[in-house]
């Protein structure tokens, strides 16, 4: 895979949710290609024309089905809710072949979306690996940004933590982490994941309890 940013297209699957639309404007901003994947079409489309009147002309974001921005881009991002997780891999799963996918996707299970709850896989990013295979290495990140500080261009003081498959993978996910204005952490293979995964409900309850809509978390005591 190059390390050009000009060449890595990225695919953001699900991206027409808060989250997806986030992390799409601040790559699409650092000038990365950008695909946006739906179910339909025309969701993808509006929410790509959406980016391009905030950042310009100057910017390459499209928007098609999730099938076509899997075939697409270099990588590829997951930000579709738990509920629909499962299928959405099946239905890209050949396109991956290769492939590094992102796995944004936190096994929440409304109502009780502050209680930890992990599938039998152990974590969602252990769950896409179990169905994609072999051929596409998996990472995990991004799951404690909330998607309140994406489209907003201010600095975010929030680290992420990146689990996954391999080394080489991991290091391809911090570029973009680092691409989006964001401190990214190797935090070891996807097993790790359920932690990371976990602190979602974490932050989402102690937002609760202190009134606020943005809690993440910092790696501190390291210097680099």
């Amino acid at each position: 895979m190059s390390d050009s940013k000009i060449l890595l297209s990225i695919a953001v699957l699900g991206g027409t949710g808060k989250e997806g639309k986030g992390l799409a404007y601040r790559w699409a901003r650092a000038g990365y290609p950008i695909r946006i994947g739906s179910r339909t079409a025309e969701k993808a489309i509006a929410a790509a024309n959406e980016i391009v009147e905030m950042l310009g002309d100057g910017v390459s974001v499209k928007g098609m089905t999730n099938l076509e921005a899997a075939h697409e881009a270099n990588i590829a991002v997951l930000t579709v809710p738990y509920s629909a997780h499962r299928d959405t891999l099946e239905s890209v799963k050949d396109e991956l072949k290769g492939k590094i996918l992102v796995d944004v996707t936190v096994p929440l299970i409304p109502p009780k979306v502050a209680t930890v709850q992990m599938p039998a896989a152990g974590s969602a990013a252990q769950e896409a690996k179990e169905i994609l295979g072999d051929d596409v290495q998996v990472c995990a990140a991004f799951q404690n940004i909330s998607h309140e500080h994406l489209l907003d261009n201010a600095d975010v003081e929030c680290d992420v933590l990146v689990t996954g498959t391999s080394k080489d993978a991991r290091a391809e996910t911090i570029k973009l982490v680092e691409a989006a204005g964001l401190n990214g952490w190797d935090a070891g293979p996807i097993e790790n994941s359920v932690v990371i995964e976990g602190l979602t409900s974490v932050l989402i309850g102690i937002n609760k309890k202190y009134g606020s809509t943005h809690a993440g978390i910092k790696i501190t005591g390291i210097q680099r």
